[in-house]
Parts: structure tokens; C-alpha cells; sequence
């Protein structure tokens, strides 16, 4: 039995079979991480290329590192240094790393649907590893695993993502991913940064935090994106963190055994405290943890799946 999709793109659409293999084969590969020799050939021959257009650090380091540890050979692009800066065009730059012989490619960009166009180009797997304000796929999986191993589930659990939705990725994916695995899924924050329709995707929405807490099991607290003009959408960032911030009085008088979870990186002081991002309700570094497994099983069943073509 091998995966349905050839390319991850994002979640939407994705089957909750493909779903649950991917989360399944990442368990294993936890396994793997707790041994003395976190190491496996399973790629071994497989080029592999981290195509980061945007920032990351979690992201690149967690791909590169799951790369490694299945014995593929990891190379990073980086915009600064390339021929980019002289002028050429995205297509010429993708084709030219192609004609090296590789096998797949991580692509990070600041433009929605960059993964689907590299994948009318090019050969190569492409994995989507954020675009834009569209999809984070790989995020997504790694916040629904975190949350299965610590709950045990995700059918029925009633989740609420926080913050940003409107400029988060993030969001979106887990928003796909959560509901063809079962749950229930909400979302809160102020009305300026709740899309208008958004409801049609089968969610509800808070514009109360506290009510948010009291009613759901998992809270995924986004961070306020201040780099793309987030403050211009509410009054200051101290107001935001009065009406929205996830602080441990808040979760002693709603919801004393929330879980809390945060893709990073955190705004301390803003969407959440030092205490609650320190504190027994969050699980925040698992999620980094598991991003290794997650992205590991990721590159394992797209890089071992038998065309069909």
C-alpha cells in the first residue's frame, strides 16, 4: 500500500487514509530519533533540495535534518549569493537546479501556488513547505501528530486555532487537515483577522477567547505576524494581548487542562506568556520534536512511491 499523492501541496483535499499513513509512519520514525544511531538508508541515493525563497529556521533545519537522517543528500538554496540576484527568473533558477539530477524539492516562498507551479515545470516531488498565506502542510501534520500523541485522538476532540487567521498558513492547513481526521475545529480572535465566509469551510468562530477556552480541548495559539502588517489590524499590540493573549490566570479560570500548542516562533508577551509557553499545559517543543518525524515520513512515502505514470 503506498500513498495516494504524488506531491504535498498542502492538505486541502488530501484523503484522511493519506493522512493517517503519513501520521502512523511518523510514529515509527520517532522511534528511530530515540536511538543511539538516529539513522536509517531509506534514501539513500535521493538528492534532495531545500528551495527557501522566505526566513525560516524550524522549518529548514528540522527538513534538513529529516533528510539527513534517512541518508539522502540534502542541498540548501539560498536567494542571497545566487543568481537571483542577478536577474533570473524563478523558472530558469528551479530548471537549472532540476538538470543536476534531483530527486525531490522543499520549496518556501512568499507567493501562494509556487509549489503547484514548480510541479508544472518541473519532474521532481515538490513539497510545500509554506507559500504564502495559502498552506503549511508539514506544520499542520506535525501539530496533528502532537496533538494525537498527547490526547490519543484527534476524531471528536474540539480544537481552536488563535490569533492571525487571516495571514496564517498555518491555519489553513490545520483547518483541512483537523476536520477530514474528525475533529472539530474553531477559531477565535478579533473580527478584523477572521476571513469573511470562513465559516463555509465547516468551522465556528469565537470573537471570546475565555468562552474559546471553556468549550474546546486544544488551543493552537498562532503567532501575530507583525511582519506582514498584522499590527494594522487591531488597535496595539497591548490591547491584542488584554482581549486575546493566552495567559495562565486565563487557563486556571477556563480550562485547566487546555493544551497549548504554538508553531513558532513565539511573541512573548503577546499571544502568549512566558509561563504558559514554559508552563505543564503546552507542548510546544514537542511539536518542534515531532517536526523531524513528521517531515521523515513525509520524504519517505513521496520519495519511495511507485509511479503510476
Amino acid at each position: 500500500m503506498q500513498i495516494g499523492i504524488k506531491h504535498l501541496l498542502g492538505l486541502q483535499g488530501v484523503s484522511a487514509n493519506d493522512i493517517q499513513m503519513l501520521l502512523d509512519t511518523a510514529t515509527t520514525f520517532k522511534q528511530v530519533l530515540e536511538r543511539p544511531i538516529k539513522k536509517v538508508p531509506t534514501l539513500q541515493g535521493k538528492t534532495v533540495v531545500n528551495l527557501f525563497y522566505e526566513n525560516s529556521t524550524r522549518t529548514r533545519i528540522s527538513f534538513e535534518l529529516a533528510e539527513k537522517r534517512l541518508s539522502a543528500d540534502a542541498v540548501n538554496f539560498s536567494v542571497s549569493g545566487s543568481s537571483v540576484s542577478k536577474g533570473e527568473t524563478f523558472k530558469d533558477t528551479v530548471r537549472n537546479i532540476e538538470a543536476m539530477k534531483v530527486d525531490m524539492i522543499v520549496v518556501r516562498h512568499a507567493s501562494a501556488g509556487v509549489p503547484l507551479y514548480l510541479t508544472k515545470i518541473c519532474k521532481s516531488i515538490v513539497i510545500n513547505a509554506g507559500d504564502g498565506i495559502h498552506e503549511h502542510p508539514t506544520q499542520a501534520l506535525l501539530d496533528m501528530f502532537s496533538i494525537r500523541e498527547k490526547t490519543g485522538k484527534l476524531e471528536g476532540l474540539k480544537v481552536c486555532i488563535v490569533g492571525d487567521i487571516a495571514h496564517s498558513r498555518v491555519a489553513l492547513s490545520n483547518i483541512f487537515g483537523l476536520k477530514a481526521m474528525g475533529a472539530h475545529v474553531s477559531l477565535c480572535g478579533p473580527a478584523t483577522m477572521i476571513p469573511r465566509g470562513i465559516e463555509n469551510l465547516g468551522v465556528k468562530v469565537y470573537t471570546d477567547i475565555d468562552k474559546a477556552m471553556k468549550e474546546n480541548d486544544v488551543l493552537n495559539v498562532l503567532r501575530i505576524q507583525l511582519e506582514r502588517k498584522a499590527r494594522e489590524y487591531f488597535p496595539s499590540v497591548r490591547e491584542y494581548h488584554q482581549f486575546y493573549g493566552i495567559t495562565q490566570e486565563r487557563i486556571d479560570r477556563n480550562n485547566k487542562d487546555i493544551l497549548i500548542l504554538h508553531p513558532g516562533p513565539i511573541n512573548r508577551g503577546v499571544e502568549i506568556t512566558s509561563d504558559v509557553a514554559d508552563g505543564p499545559n503546552q507542548i510546544i517543543l514537542d511539536q518542534v520534536t515531532n517536526g523531524v518525524a513528521v517531515r521523515m515520513s513525509i520524504l519517505y512515502l513521496l520519495g519511495t512511491r511507485t509511479s503510476e505514470e
